[in-house]
């Protein structure tokens, strides 16, 4: 283990030798200054872990110091040591950004928590993360040999969400790895369970299903306007659960989490079906059928989803419901000034909705630029992705000002996204949808072992082109690809963000409720 290095400046140095004693028995190796000159040129010869400054010293203050110090080696913890309590001093040093702040006299103990606090630190969580996850790691191996119903799998998906949060914060590489393959037993394992069970949540007498895409405004949203509440609703595309846990940290300075639920999109996880799903408040085929003019074509790539503020409303109007509503799509950067306008309008109306887009031109930037593949390299890459383009939107500024409004907001997705690496060779006409997680097709060859394939669609209500349409979906991270040129598309999407087919990430997703603070 590394030997952690400890600079102390105390015009009184030599009172503190029981101290420096006391820290060199722990392993630390300790240099010393008795003014602010020579601190400063230890600085610039060597490297310190942790900077111990006394505040008042004659020449140069410890303030002075500080300041030069920071200058040098501005990642440097400075922890500032006085006699004094005056406010104004700590003020100044807490504005210099120092580390932490002590009071004389110190006792050994002191000295060594804030070392453990700001240098430590990081190996302590880690140590701690490691050994907490690899005893949680065998109580999931057993959940997932267990016969889970859909709320457990929400429960698991949560667990493994969590625990990969935690340990991207962590230095070990190692565990990384071994979640990874515990997530990815789980898809596998939750695949089986889609198979299996996926079409029996639409049967006319299934009464234990889960919450739904057509159920959200229905269960989540229109309850929230009965308590004469104004809603704002924000979609945001190809949220995934992790993605909005990163992104809560920010929202909850301005909003308390009255409900965090997640739902499962309906299939295909894309969207065409499953956002207009949402608004409808129907399946794809009940769209289709009813309101065949707000369908288009699944191959009009274009124009898959013009139609959302008319479904909405059909949804409305169906359920007797007379409420003001506001609607707009955003998928490009907008001024302040226009995200004026779009407050006052929200204001005006009972319901507001609005969908952002930006997630899914991300996932789509970084399969066709190799920058952004660089950006977003790996998960915790892409959250952190995520997460910049969110502090730096127009969307945070909004949240703000809906808060200061009191406004409540509903905050939820269409369906997420997985990171994709192992291809599957698929046969199909010229009519087959070009997605690489699901086909809809007449002519399809495949392995139906390797696939989910939903053979009468009109079962899960879905709509097909023709009597012998099917649908097929990949599971867990596998693409499909056509055998035509099978290496170089293989080669091009493998290690991308896709969404339309079967896994935790895409299928489970959240729909949050959230309600200002104060």
């Amino acid at each position: 283990m590394k030997t952690i290095r400890i600079l102390w400046t105390d015009d009184e140095i030599d009172l503190l030798r029981p101290h420096i004693i006391f820290l060199e028995q722990k392993g630390y190796e300790v240099a010393t200054s008795t003014n602010g000159s020579d601190a400063i040129d230890l600085v610039r010869a060597n490297h310190f872990d942790i900077i111990f400054l006394d505040e008042n010293m004659p020449g140069l203050t410890g303030l002075q110091t500080l300041t030069e110090i920071k200058t040098l080696e501005p990642n440097v913890p400075v922890v500032m040591i006085t006699k004094s309590e005056e406010e104004d001093i700590m003020d100044q040093a807490i504005g210099s950004k120092i580390a932490d702040y002590l009071i004389k006299p110190v006792n050994p103990k002191q000295i060594l928590l804030s070392i453990k606090k700001n240098v430590d630190q990081h190996e302590l969580v880690t140590r701690k993360t490691t050994s907490a996850y690899q005893s949680e790691f065998g109580k999931i191996g057993m959940l997932l040999n267990e016969r889970l119903g859909h709320e457990e799998w929400k429960e698991v998906y949560r667990k493994l969400v969590f625990w990969e949060l935690e340990l991207s914060e962590s230095k070990d590489s190692t565990m990384d790895e071994v979640l990874k393959m515990q997530k990815s037993e789980a898809n596998n394992n939750f695949a089986r369970y889609i198979k299996v069970n996926y079409l029996d949540w639409f049967r006319k007498d299934q009464e234990d299903r889960p919450l739904l895409s057509p159920d959200l405004f229905r269960k989540k949203v229109f309850p929230l306007l009965d308590k004469n509440e104004k809603v704002f609703v924000l979609v945001v595309d190809n949220l995934r659960y992790d993605q909005y846990r990163v992104l809560s940290k920010v929202v909850n300075q301005y909003f308390v989490t009255e409900e965090e639920e997640l739902y499962y999109s309906i299939l295909p996880t894309a969207t065409m079906y499953a956002r207009n799903a949402i608004f409808a408040g129907l399946m794809p085929s009940e769209i289709a059928r009813i309101y065949p003019n707000y369908w288009e074509d699944d191959d009009n790539e274009g124009h898959k989803n013009v139609h959302e503020k008319e479904l909405l409303q059909t949804q409305m109007s169906r359920l007797g419901r007379t409420e003001k509503l506001y609607f707009e799509k955003v998928s490009s950067l907008k001024s302040v000034k226009k995200s004026q306008e779009t407050l006052t309008n929200i204001l005006q109306n009972d319901l507001s909705v609005m969908v952002f887009n930006f997630v899914d031109m991300i996932s789509h930037a970084r399969t066709e630029m190799e920058v952004m593949k660089e950006l977003a390299s790996d998960e915790k890459a892409y959250r952190s992705l995520t997460l910049s383009w969110f502090n730096h939107s127009f969307l945070l500024e909004l949240i703000k000002n809906l808060a200061e409004n009191n406004i409540k907001v509903v905050v939820t997705t269409d369906h997420g996204t997985v990171r994709v690496n192992n291809a599957l060779k698929v046969i199909g006409d010229r009519e087959t949808v070009t997605n690489l997680r699901y086909k809809l097709g007449r002519n399809l060859n495949y392995n139906p072992k390797e696939v989910f394939e939903i053979t009468q669609p009109e079962k899960a209500f879905l709509p097909g082109r023709n009597v012998s349409s099917r649908f097929i979906f990949a599971c867990n991270d596998d693409f499909l690809a056509y055998p035509n040129n099978f290496n170089y598309y293989v080669q091009y999407y493998r290690d991308t963000f896709q969404h339309g087919g079967v896994s935790m990430e895409e299928m489970i997703v959240p729909i949050i409720t959230l309600s200002p603070k104060g």
